[in-house]
């Protein structure tokens, strides 16, 4: 099973991941700032089961490659790895913008839920994100490789779930806060791009 320590490190990787704002917050925010803390709990919980169905593809997917060899489990995972580190470089170089609360119509709970759902399930940069991310905090050798997927994507999905509840249910004062403090946007990417080169390298000098 997954070890403590492993378990406590995703954890701090994906608090990381959501403290800074990204696509899926600013649109929970634009939501709840539209339509109300309901629509954008809606809004969250669909992006949480997008998730959800990733991390179900990711779980069976690079089960089927265990099943196969280890050796092409191992090579997923330095796929996964410099894939990481592109993404990390490429945040680094690009040029930040501030941040801008994109406007939202009026829609009800139900179809904020739905229209969540549809847009994460769709996005293959979320699908390439699960396959590249989970299989760096997965180990082989301490048993069950699905087991140890489902419970990372599960933690993940309740991680999401859980802190755009909050974001839904503060967005007044968040929206209000980015909105004085626009040139977050700019250092955004360097801080992503440190968190995703930090994975990357870590995997490569673990499997030294």
């Amino acid at each position: 099973m997954i070890h403590f320590d492993t378990l406590l490190t995703y954890i701090a990787v994906v608090l990381g991941l959501f403290l800074i704002p990204g696509p899926a917050v600013l649109l929970v925010l634009a939501r709840s700032s539209a339509g109300g803390h309901r629509v954008g709990i809606a809004t969250g919980l669909g992006i949480a089961a997008g998730d959800m169905l990733h991390t179900a593809m990711a779980t069976f997917g690079l089960s089927a490659v265990l099943m196969t060899s280890a050796l092409a489990f191992s090579l997923v995972k330095y796929a996964g790895a410099a894939y990481l580190i592109y993404l990390g470089i490429r945040a680094l170089i690009e040029r930040g913008e501030d941040l801008r609360l994109a406007k939202s119509r009026l829609i009800d709970a139900p179809l904020a839920f739905r229209q969540a759902v549809l847009a994460e399930v769709l996005n293959p940069k979320t699908a390439l994100f699960f396959l590249a991310f989970l299989p760096q905090f997965v180990h082989p050798e301490r048993g069950s490789v699905v087991a140890q997927l489902a419970v990372l994507g599960l933690v993940f999905v309740i991680m999401s779930a859980i802190y755009t509840a909050l974001i839904a249910l503060a967005a007044g004062q968040v929206a209000g806060w980015l909105t004085r403090h626009r040139s977050i946007g700019r250092w955004q990417g360097r801080v992503i791009g440190v968190i995703y080169l930090g994975l990357g390298v870590r995997m490569a000098m673990q499997q030294r």
